[in-house]
């Protein structure tokens, strides 16, 4: 196979996995599997939580296809293939885990209109605490956090969590 077409296999799996991620999250993930999930929309009270199960689960279509393209002679298509699954997985652990979440500490702002979009978007899905009434299931590609402010208000903030009240009440600078 060309370099050619084990690049475009490689570019359409990685586009492809947002869909894929999309639908898990939405119908799965808020679906039967939210009792893993669960933990991802509560204050975390250790390093690891249930939710992070997802991520194992989900890099075993990429070990697989790796290695039956690596080492089981399936061809380079699956190892393109595969490549592009843990491609989008890298991606979303720096955008999701790192940068919205910090689970490593950084001083990264969000600047630019796309990533200010795609964090806010996030940050409204994790407004909801319960299974329904969440909005923004994608990753990389959200809709407008107006549209998702709106879709909240319309569902009159059902499961919506409470705000956080500092005990504090020095302000912050």
């Amino acid at each position: 196979m060309s370099p050619i077409a084990l690049l475009l296999i490689f570019v359409v799996t990685v586009a492809a996995m947002e869909g894929f991620a999309y639908v898990m999250h939405r119908w799965v993930m808020h679906g039967p599997g939210w009792f893993l999930h669960a933990s991802h929309h509560r204050p975390r009270t250790g390093w690891f939580e249930a939710n992070d199960l997802y991520f194992v689960i989900f890099a075993m279509p990429s070990i697989l296809l790796l290695l039956g393209g690596v080492q089981w002679g399936w061809g380079n298509w699956a190892t393109a293939c595969g490549a592009g699954i843990a491609a989008y997985g890298a991606i979303y652990l720096g955008f999701h885990d790192i940068i919205v979440h910090q689970r490593v500490k950084h001083r990264y702002v969000a600047r630019s209109r796309y990533m200010k979009r795609i964090v806010q978007a996030h940050r409204l899905h994790h407004a909801v605490e319960t299974k329904e009434g969440t909005v923004s299931f994608g990753f990389l590609i959200a809709p407008h956090p107006t549209t998702l402010k709106r879709d909240l208000a319309r569902r009159n903030r059902a499961g919506v969590r409470a705000p956080v009240i500092s005990a504090d009440p020095a302000p912050r600078h």
